[in-house]
């Protein structure tokens, strides 16, 4: 039968404590384990949802460990975060800690402890064709969250158990509910989970020591329109919350860090018919040699668009939309997808 030993990322909600359960079920030897990643009690990576998660394993009985990467993850995300910010980008730090955090030391815990698969309960699915492993979508469209898995390397994939994969969130409430599980209602997360509120911006000059020198608001001629409290606290697109008295709505359209200016504009030049993409990670293919078409993702929960993908000989990819988007925004993460299949995604460079 083989070594069936898998160890399951234990976040103390119900989809890791019901795809541990699912293991169970289908035989596998299962253990749990939660990474600490933040000191404030929070939504992710918290000592409360540590012990959360060691009771869902002791309910399930399994055993569990919880290991202190907080260190790492201040390193690898917070860090990466804040100097994001301050080049005028606006990060995704889940995407960042499920390449740099989670699943790499998740497999490395794994390996250490003699188990061949790593688990989780994300919503998406693996599969192997042609010698390669695949990353697919979720079978619910809902909950899918192969966007934020695009970064998995074929190493990764190769050990990766998605559990829910063909699941709905409805169906895994009702299974948690069936095994008496504590968390069968709790409610999802929604927040970064060193940012509960969603204020980046206290966070990095609070917690972080981050400046945040008020500057010029600026049109598209460079006329000043006013002045802005900080290029941390703004995100291209956006249009409330400026302190601007004006005579129509304008939008933020640029965060110009090496002149602290914010520039606004009308929302027709939001829209732009190309992106450039950057330390792309290829998941159906070694690399990209030929135009490709696609379905791309700028946005975690924004729906795909059609476009080309342009090979450059500098290893990014011109990305040209087969429709002009809107408010594409550097540091957010691009995902391809061909059909079900994740053929890949990077860093959106501009």
């Amino acid at each position: 039968m083989g070594n069936k030993r898998v160890l399951v990322a234990m976040s103390g909600g119900v989809d890791s404590s019901v795809a541990a359960a699912r293991l169970l079920e289908q035989g596998y030897d299962v253990s749990g384990v939660t990474f600490l990643l933040y000191d404030a009690t929070a939504s992710c990576g918290s000592g409360r949802e540590a012990e959360e998660a060691a009771r869902a394993c002791a309910h399930l009985g399994i055993s569990h460990q919880t290991l202190d990467f907080r260190a790492a993850f201040s390193e690898a995300v917070i860090r990466r975060f804040a100097e994001s910010y301050q080049r005028g980008e606006t990060p995704n730090p889940c995407v960042e800690c499920n390449r740099r955090i989670k699943f790499p030391l998740l497999l490395a815990q794994a390996q250490r402890q003699g188990a061949e698969y790593i688990a989780t309960g994300h919503y998406a699915r693996v599969s192997a064709a042609n010698g390669r492993y695949l990353l697919l979508r979720a079978a619910d469209p809902a909950k899918d969250q192969s966007y934020v898995l695009y970064s998995l390397s074929q190493q990764m994939l190769s050990h990766l158990l998605l559990p829910l994969g063909e699941a709905d969130k409805q169906q895994v409430r009702r299974e948690a509910a069936a095994l008496g599980l504590q968390n069968a209602s709790r409610p999802d997360s929604q927040d970064i989970c060193f940012v509960p509120d969603g204020d980046y911006g206290a966070f990095l000059q609070q917690e972080l020591g981050v400046t945040m020198p008020p500057g010029d608001f600026v049109d598209q001629t460079g006329r000043v329109l006013g002045r802005h409290r900080g290029l941390l606290r703004y995100t291209r697109g956006q249009r409330k919350g400026l302190g601007l008295s004006l005579p129509a709505p304008l939008y933020v359209l640029e965060k110009d860090s090496a002149a602290n200016r914010v520039v606004l504009g009308p929302e027709q030049a939001l829209y732009s018919e190309t992106m450039r993409v950057g330390d792309v990670n290829w998941i159906d293919r070694d690399a990209l040699t030929a135009p490709r078409d696609v379905a791309v993702r700028v946005r975690y929960r924004q729906k795909e668009t059609k476009a080309t993908l342009l090979p450059q000989q500098d290893g990014t990819v011109t990305v040209r939309f087969a429709q002009p988007q809107r408010a594409v925004t550097p540091g957010q993460a691009a995902v391809f997808y061909d059909g079900d299949v994740v053929a890949g995604g990077g860093t959106i460079l501009s």
